[in-house]
């Protein structure tokens, strides 16, 4: 059994490991950075199949900006939760515009 056999195995079984934990990962964090992870393993894997131009690809708009979009979601959430907490603590109070009838 040679190194690249080796390789081989380790680049499947980081891949799908890594698959497994972005699907059923209770963090969005570790679920995002687990896909990032998961883009560079198809990564290596495109580039032991001798396609560099696909790796290439792969690692700028697998891993990359996918990526950085769904961080940048991540961000966006979290804004949007604490908007909308923050306006049920005030519930009680008039918005402007309101009058009493």
């Amino acid at each position: 059994m040679s190194f690249s056999f080796f390789l081989d195995i380790f680049l499947i079984g980081g891949s799908l490991t890594m698959a497994w934990l972005c699907l059923f990962s209770h963090d969005l964090l570790k679920a995002i950075t687990c896909f990032v992870c998961m883009g560079l393993f198809v990564t290596l894997m495109w580039i032991r199949l001798d396609a560099w131009d696909v790796a290439i690809a792969e690692a700028a708009i697998g891993a990359g900006l996918t990526g950085a979009l769904l961080l940048s979601s991540r961000r966006g959430l979290k804004k949007t939760a604490a908007k909308k907490e923050s306006g049920e603590k005030r519930s009680g109070e008039k918005k402007s515009g309101e009058q009493d009838v």
